[in-house]
């Protein structure tokens, strides 16, 4: 059996979380545990907690059912008191796609932050938008910095990472990090997992995204932060019972996949090449597995390039590209013909965009 056979997703590029299980991962199901994991009673469970935190050089780890839980969770542990504020990038997920849940279940305030060098945060960055904790009454205080990385597919320097670090320990201020793609990050760089989380306080790390599992994100921390943030999981309603299947799955992917990721980011250097050879501007640089078209210079109508994608059988959505390590060479040569045709049809018939740019909206949706 081919691997374009194998997997259903190998002409996805609309997210790697879209990857699927492999036969491995699914025949590993039948030796799970299936104790309950609510009562801390799931031996695959337990396993797979402390394997990832001991990856992350961390205390504890807790198993949630999305990165979207793991990042509100996690910040919330976070905050004590309203009123409280948290700094990110303007494109952070747990800002733009996490449906508004830090004002929801943290009270929290966010000043979301436009790098200053249009790739990732700089210390200057926080500093400039950092609002102290003065007895001024009528802001509210920065408590938490939440960096991601990969953001966009760009890759945050460990440099500036550990300069950020400083400052928040300097000035009691907590450091987040979103790290569903940090794998892809860790691949690349060949710098561990560990080396990056040592300067957070706490971290989610994905992993039903590249490395595809099919449900699951850890984060970690230290364990009495990691027990708090257990009680918002069931808050929240995240308590798994039967969890260890999943757990399983999970930790056969971390063994397997994550020795694979850089095959995707090669795909998707392959394909930014290709788009900047035929005048097509990218947003920021592939660092990893993503291409970024930039919305601005690049006008393809997304309806368009959806009805070409669809011919020639690839899976598409707005100007975000992603490559995953069960995408098909087929399927990327079939992208190139899709985009260089949409692009084609812009210069004659640039698109004029009616509202803000949502990464994960089509008018089906």
């Amino acid at each position: 059996m081919t691997q374009d056979q194998f997997y259903p997703c190998h002409n996805e590029f609309r997210s790697d979380t879209f990857t699927v299980p492999t036969r491995s991962m699914i025949e590993a199901v039948t030796m799970a545990t299936v104790g309950d994991s609510v009562y801390k009673e799931d031996q695959d469970t337990l396993d797979l907690e402390e394997k990832v935190a001991k990856i992350a050089g961390k205390e504890a780890g807790l198993f949630c059912v999305s990165g979207t839980m793991s990042n509100q969770i996690g910040l919330r542990a976070h905050l004590m008191q309203p009123p409280h504020r948290i700094l990110c990038d303007f494109r952070g997920h747990v800002y733009a796609h996490e449906a508004g849940g830090l004002a929801t279940l943290s009270q929290a305030m966010v000043t979301p932050v436009i790098p200053s060098n249009g790739l990732y945060l700089t210390l200057e960055d926080v500093v400039d938008n950092y609002i102290p904790d003065d007895g001024d009454i009528h802001m509210a205080p920065t408590k938490v910095v939440s960096l991601e990385n990969t953001v966009h597919g760009i890759i945050m320097p460990l440099e500036e990472i550990a300069r950020i670090s400083e400052w928040c320990k300097e000035n009691d201020v907590k450091l987040h990090l979103d790290g569903a793609r940090l794998w892809n990050a860790s691949a690349e760089t060949g710098i561990p997992i560990s080396e990056y989380c040592q300067y957070f306080d706490s971290v989610s790390l994905c992993l039903s995204k590249s490395l595809g599992a099919p449900i699951g994100s850890i984060l970690v921390g230290p364990r009495k932060f990691v027990e708090k943030a257990n009680h918002f999981k069931k808050q929240n309603g995240g308590g798994i019972r039967q969890a260890g299947m999943l757990a399983r799955m999970a930790s056969v992917a971390i063994d397997e996949n994550f020795g694979k990721l850089k095959g995707a980011s090669a795909l998707a250097s392959d394909f930014a090449k290709f788009c900047q050879e035929h005048g097509m501007a990218l947003e920021g640089p592939a660092d990893t597995n993503f291409v970024f078209l930039d919305p601005k210079k690049v006008k393809i109508d997304p309806e368009v390039l959806q009805t070409i994608a669809a011919r020639n059988d690839v899976k598409v959505m707005g100007n975000r590209f992603a490559f995953h390590f069960q995408t098909s060479k087929m399927a990327v040569e079939n992208l190139k013909k899709t985009i260089l045709e949409a692009f084609e049809h812009s210069l004659e018939h640039p698109y004029v965009s009616s509202g803000a740019i949502r990464l994960y909206h089509t008018k089906k949706a």
